[in-house]
């Protein structure tokens, strides 16, 4: 069970913080079920109720410092991934981006920036459903990112290119 004030990733709102655990807001009567009441960080304008005991959305804590270094420090051994077939690759997107695998979000940057810049390359268009994928990934870990490292969401891709780049010059 989450702590009041502790910042989790709750499905399909991101990165929340744990503002209150309630009885239940819709059945009084319901003495036995607690909610939380969630704050998404990035997005003030909502409340988001959801069962302590929901196991149909995921929950979980956000990295901490330590834990998002050590995935900056592994970015260049985490493979792209390609599928051909359209509606398999989309699912594996859909999997990562529904659960906030940290590894898999990384994953799918990678492979889509890289295939972003193959089809400017050859002269080609940009798939929309790839630029929408890219975009909801980047979301996802540079928000939960920019907590765990304390800076501002919109310097954690240059953050992450910086100490990428680094390795490569040690390397």
């Amino acid at each position: 069970m989450f702590e009041k004030g502790e910042l989790i990733m709750c499905g399909g709102h991101g990165v929340c913080r744990v503002v209150d655990i309630v009885g239940n807001p819709i059945d009084r009567l319901d003495k036995k079920r607690k909610y939380y009441v969630l704050e998404p960080v990035f997005e003030k304008s909502s409340t988001i109720y959801t069962p302590v005991d929901n196991d149909k959305v995921i929950m979980r804590k956000i990295m901490n410092k330590e834990e998002a270094e050590g995935l900056i420090d592994r970015i260049t051994m985490i493979d792209t991934v390609w599928i051909q077939e359209e509606k398999r690759r989309e699912q594996m997107y859909k999997e990562a981006i529904r659960t906030y695998d940290c590894q898999s979000l990384v994953q799918i940057i990678k492979t889509l920036y890289l295939r972003k810049q193959n089809r400017l390359k050859e002269g080609k268009k940009v798939l929309s459903s790839d630029e929408q994928y890219l975009r909801k990934a980047e979301e996802l870990l540079y928000s939960e990112m920019s907590l765990a490292l304390s800076i501002p969401k919109e310097k954690v891709e240059e953050y992450i290119t910086e100490a990428v780049d680094k390795q490569n010059s040690v390397v």
